[in-house]
Parts: C-alpha cells; structure tokens; sequence
C-alpha cells in the first residue's frame, strides 16, 4: 500500500468521524434489558411451578440460564423471557 492510499483512506475514516460527531440525533436502545431470575424467583413468575420443576428444565437445557459461581454450588439465573415462552407454547 502507498503513502497516497494511506492518506486516501485516514481521509474517509476522518470524514466518518466528523459525520458521526456531528449527529445530534440519539438514538434510544430499543432492545429491553435481559431479566435473570433465581429458581425461587421463577416459581414466584410462573404460579404452580415448583423450584424441582426449574432444576429439572435447567438440566435439559430447556430454557436459557447461566450459572454464578463455580461448580454445583453457583447460583442459577434464567432469563424469564426464554422462561415464559416456555409455558407459553
């Protein structure tokens, strides 16, 4: 690559970067924040659902979750999205 083409595209990246400070408008997120709940928590969500029943579709990999900690001993947390569209088919 030249000394031109160099130039040539620090040029254009200069150019974006000006075009983007110069955006006064902001955009607002338009995902909502992911909701993690504790298998108590769950049972609290969903009535008649029980803390065995959680365990048992976190072992089958059924909803999404994620472990806190190491080992067995972490905390579960379910995304209560993923959670009620489960119930919800």
């Amino acid at each position: 690559m030249t000394k031109i083409e160099k130039e040539k595209i620090a040029d254009q990246i200069m150019n974006l970067l000006i075009q983007l400070t110069n955006d006064t408008e902001v955009s607002e997120p338009t995902e909502k924040p992911v909701e993690m709940l504790t298998v108590k928590e769950c049972c609290d969500a969903i009535k008649g659902l029980s803390e065995n029943t959680v365990r048992k579709l976190v072992a089958q990999n059924k909803v999404k979750f994620v472990r806190t900690g190491e080992g067995r001993r972490g905390k579960i947390l379910i995304n209560k999205a993923d959670l009620i569209s489960y119930f919800q088919k």
